[in-house]
């Protein structure tokens, strides 16, 4: 390389190393640092120093009931609540590209809104809404003589938690898929049109395969983050009932915290570490062009 290359390389390097940095600081090593934690025993409370078990945390949590409980849970919320979430933001984009261009800034923002609420504000929120007694929706459908126990029976729990999660995030995929359709040259629908396409088929044989990336970034956000889910569980249903609500990230948080076994606690992160890895090399392997 010559000189003037090599500066340039360098210098590429120099902008990006305060990033590394922080990246490395806050996540890589962290992360290293949980990796080896899971290989201990240690038990924070305890008199005794830490002691190496080899995979032994590993090999518990594949016989411990309440990590597939937790598991189950966390698979049946991701079901529930990524699906609806993506269709439904597609939908909303697609509505708000229909219309002129002056007016989508308002529209825009009004579905974007909740995502900025913290999930604290949300959470009391919607426990209110829940409420079985006095809550706003049984308090709507007691005009008609209904009443669902929404967050005290174990077969709405969970649909419940999706319906405020649905409420609370759709807001940013569909920001992502409106800028991804709004990306999409006017021509090839001019050409569809002239060819006689219309309504379901443009949408299906044009829209769709140029909403690719779009749609493969949004769907490994959303399945990461559902995958995640603990702030709305632990505000709204604290896991019950029954621990039908109870996912894997609120495990490992009552493991760590409140049992006091970070060993046992990081070894169970790094198993669903995996299965996020999985589901999102799944998903590239689906997406991936042609």
């Amino acid at each position: 390389m010559t000189a003037s290359r090599r500066l340039r390389a360098l210098s590429g390097y120099l902008f990006a190393l305060p990033y590394l940095t922080l990246f490395c600081g806050f996540v890589v090593l962290p992360l290293l640092f949980g990796l080896s934690l899971s290989l201990f025993r240690w038990e924070i409370l305890s008199a005794r120093p830490a002691q190496f078990v080899g995979s032994a945390n590993y090999q518990e949590a594949l016989h411990d009931p309440y990590f597939w409980k937790a598991l189950f849970a966390t698979f049946r919320f991701v079901m529930l609540a990524v699906p609806p979430t993506i269709c439904l933001a597609l939908a909303i984009a697609n509505g708000i590209h229909a219309i002129p261009r002056k007016r989508q800034a308002f529209y825009r923002a009004a579905y974007f809104l909740p995502t900025v609420i913290t999930i604290s504000v949300a959470g009391i929120l919607w426990r209110w809404f829940y409420n079985s007694e006095f809550g706003l929706f049984n308090a709507y459908l007691g005009q008609v003589n209904i009443k669902v126990p929404w967050i005290t029976d174990y077969r709405w729990a969970m649909p419940s938690i999706v319906l405020m999660t649905l409420w609370w995030t759709v807001g940013g995929p569909m920001v992502a898929l409106l800028a991804g359709l709004q990306n999409i040259p006017v021509a090839y629908y001019e050409a569809a049109a002239l060819d006689g396409a219309v309504g379901w088929r443009v949408f299906r044989h044009i829209t769709l395969p140029l909403l690719r990336p779009v749609l493969l970034f949004v769907m490994v956000l959303n399945i990461t983050g559902a995958f995640q889910v603990f702030g709305q569980v632990y505000m709204i249903t604290r896991g019950g009932p029954e621990m039908s609500t109870r996912t894997l990230v609120q495990y490992i948080y009552e493991t760590a915290f409140n049992n006091y076994r970070m060993g046992y606690a990081s070894a169970l992160s790094w198993l669903l570490f995996l299965v996020i890895a999985l589901f999102s090399v799944i998903q590239f392997r689906m997406m991936r062009e042609q």
